[in-house]
């Protein structure tokens, strides 16, 4: 695999937030973290977060967080104050007012900055799995927290839990005999005008590699060559890594859906997918916060 160009990491790739992982050892972390006015929250209500404004988030003290929440230490911020996530179920009504209203990862993630970005996806994957992992997967014990909300320990069996993260790969496809072609897949789930790359679960046992072309083969019923990686992010839905990479269709021609999962394939011309990109074309493509909007724009751009 050939390595990526480090100055365009995906736009949830960044390492804005120093999270400071040797404090997660001390018991008092956290608390003592709420005490300090200076530390600043980010609240997570379902997947989405307070804004301050359109592209940034809003962080606030301890002191004006509802009660009730699931906390823990995210890291610190080039000024080294604490930063630390608090954590609510989805509901109708946001936890409180904020400026810019509230925004999903999905929505707001591509044009936030590097550090608020890097926050929202540590924030979001961290509280999926405290809200949705209190109890032991072994023998069903209430667990209790540990390092800074990174752990749980199970009071009845002993063990001990992490936070969990599936990789995935996902794939953009260029053609075998014409450089301005692109190969892009359309979901069961999704309407007839969108398009996007296509994309698995890696198995036991299987390199990302193999994973590529076995997805590709699936879901494209095409063979490829020349498996280039892109670049990786987390993806909270619900705990994905999602390792991005280009390849090249051996027979252009061979392409076919597989009619279950993924309902149609088409070969894109760049300007086809310059249009939708620009949104000036009923073509709809990734958003901005996701490796494969990356993915492609970057092949339309020439990067690839």
């Amino acid at each position: 695999m050939t390595a990526p160009d480090s100055t365009r990491l995906p736009p949830l790739a960044g390492t804005g937030v120093d999270r400071a992982a040797q404090e997660r050892e001390h018991p008092g972390t956290v608390d003592a973290a709420r005490s300090d006015p200076s530390t600043r929250v980010l609240v997570v209500a379902g997947d989405r977060a307070p804004l301050a404004a359109a592209s940034s988030l809003l962080w606030v003290a301890p002191g004006a967080v509802p009660a009730n929440a699931e906390w823990a230490f995210l890291g610190r911020d080039g000024s080294g104050r604490a930063l630390l996530t608090a954590a609510f179920e989805a509901a109708e009504t946001d936890p409180f007012e904020s400026p810019g209203g509230w925004g999903g990862l999905r929505s707001v993630g591509g044009g936030l900055s590097v550090t608020d970005a890097s926050a929202f996806v540590e924030a979001l994957s961290l509280a999926r799995w405290l809200l949705d992992a209190p109890y032991c997967p072994a023998c069903g014990a209430l667990t209790t927290l540990g390092d800074a909300g990174w752990s749980r320990r199970c009071p009845s069996c002993g063990r001990q839990h992490f936070p969990r993260t599936d990789p995935a790969v996902i794939v953009a496809i260029t053609s075998a005999v014409d450089p301005d072609r692109l190969l892009l897949g359309s979901n069961a789930l999704w309407d007839s005008h969108r398009f996007s790359c296509f994309a698995g679960f890696v198995e036991a046992g299987e390199s990302l590699e193999a994973t590529v072309i076995r997805e590709v083969a699936e879901e494209a019923g095409i063979a490829v060559a020349d498996v280039r990686y892109r670049g990786s992010q987390a993806w909270p839905y619900p705990r994905s890594l999602m390792l991005g990479f280009l390849a090249t269709a051996v027979d252009d021609d061979a392409a076919r859906p597989d009619g279950e999962e993924i309902v149609d394939v088409r070969w894109f011309t760049r300007a086809e997918i310059g249009a939708g990109l620009a949104g000036e074309s009923d073509l709809g493509l990734p958003g901005a916060a996701s490796i494969a909007h990356r993915l492609i724009s970057d092949w339309h751009e020439g990067r690839a």
